[in-house]
């Protein structure tokens, strides 16, 4: 196995360190989202962000190199530089728009997002509707040129603060479920939207309740077809899987781990001296490399022109196993410290001396069952890879509910 990059990529390995080093961190003044959306927009003009994007909407609209993407990946990460933002607009709105969207959605919402100008959230699950989602109530109908929506739904996430949401609502009620629902953009700013927060046990309330009444949108704020919204929507499920699935996250969250049994003793010592802690960290480290290497042979299939198959089917539900067994471990590094309140922040690429650093293992704990059930439970996804990947028989519930 060769993980060499070769002359021409630490060429441009090099060109991407020489670019860091002159813009990051910034030497200007400014708050620090000043100097972050500065600095991606050097990085983009640059070519290192926002990659797959044409230059008409935003991007640097680069030809598509995993490697090159690699190297940026490892550089940026390396140098504490941003990436692009990770909100759901980002990661799930605009590539569902560059693929299906219409020319005038692209101008409207692509470059408006990826800046940051606009955020989105996503109306997906309903009461009753999570696993099921196809089982969705939330009605449309079109009256005088505009859809009229009334529903509910519910884990919004960051609705109180999104400018617009992508939403499915069930348009053709005598249709089969899958072929009944459409996939609309809605104006979150606006009367007949009520939006209630949900308290989490982590203490935060980033998900909410989102009630339509009488809502409005206009006909053409479609994506896809009338009827098509199910095709679209998956679409949008396979970029957010693969965002969750990223191996970057877990590693990020395994060195926390480290950084954590250095810090913390048992015992009068070092956690990471015990040894039913080292065990457990050598464990955890073995699924993390297998993740990593498995990451790169995706890398080296997508370069040769090759499907990746089954494994890239992994991604989502490997990541989401090895996020709860850091926090497991981590929460038993912890002991009675753990009892800390959860600080409702996340912690990927958390190190040793933050002030708040046992409160943040114990949200994430916290977190860390929620995300096994984001972009579809662990039981759907082991269902999706039996099925889809190894050509299984549909699961019999799955069957009987058609």
């Amino acid at each position: 196995m060769d993980l060499s990059y070769g002359e021409e990529l630490e060429s441009f390995r090099k060109e991407v360190q020489g670019f860091l080093a002159e813009h990051w961190p910034p030497k200007d003044g400014g708050s620090r989202d000043d100097q972050t959306r500065a600095f991606r927009r050097k990085a983009t003009e640059a070519g290192y962000l926002n990659r797959h994007i044409p230059k008409k909407y935003g991007g640097s609209e680069q030809p598509p190199d995993s490697m090159k993407g690699a190297v940026i990946s490892e550089e940026f990460a390396k140098a504490h530089a941003p990436m692009e933002p990770r909100g759901i607009g980002t990661m799930m709105l605009v590539p569902t728009l560059l693929e299906r969207g219409e020319e005038w959605m692209k101008e409207k919402w692509v470059q408006a997002t990826i800046e940051g100008d606009v955020t989105w959230c996503q109306g997906y699950s309903e009461p009753g509707s999570g696993s099921d989602l196809a089982s969705l109530k939330t009605k449309g109908e079109l009256k005088g040129g505009e859809w009229v929506i009334n529903g509910q739904k519910i884990w919004t996430s960051s609705a109180m603060e999104a400018d617009f949401m992508f939403c499915l609502v069930r348009t053709e009620p005598d249709a089969p479920k899958h072929a009944g629902i459409s996939y609309l953009l809605i104006d979150m700013k606006q009367p007949g939207i009520d939006v209630r927060p949900l308290k989490q046990m982590t203490g935060s309330s980033e998900f909410n309740e989102v009630f339509f009444n009488d809502v409005k949108t206009p006909e053409d704020w479609i994506v896809g077809k009338r009827g098509e919204g199910w095709l679209v929507s998956r679409t949008t499920l396979k970029h957010e899987r693969n965002g969750i699935g990223a191996a970057g996250q877990v590693v990020s969250l395994f060195n926390g781990l480290v950084a954590l049994a250095r810090e913390k003793k048992i015992d009068g010592k070092p956690a990471i001296e015990d040894t039913s802690i080292r065990r457990g960290l050598a464990e955890i480290e073995g699924y993390v490399k297998a993740h990593q290497y498995s990451g790169y042979l995706q890398m080296t299939k997508d370069l040769k022109g090759e499907s990746a198959g089954v494994i890239q089917l992994m991604n989502k539900v490997n990541s989401t196993n090895m996020g709860n067994m850091v926090a497991k471990l981590a929460m038993e590094i912890l002991g009675d410290d753990g009892i800390a309140a959860p600080s409702g922040r996340g912690i990927v690429g958390l190190g040793s001396g933050d002030v708040d650093a046992d409160a943040l293992w114990t949200s994430q704990y916290m977190s860390s069952l929620g995300v096994a059930i984001a972009g579809g439970t662990a039981n759907i996804q082991k269902n999706v890879i039996a099925e889809r990947g190894f050509g299984l028989p549909r699961d019999a519930a799955a069957q009987r509910s058609k």
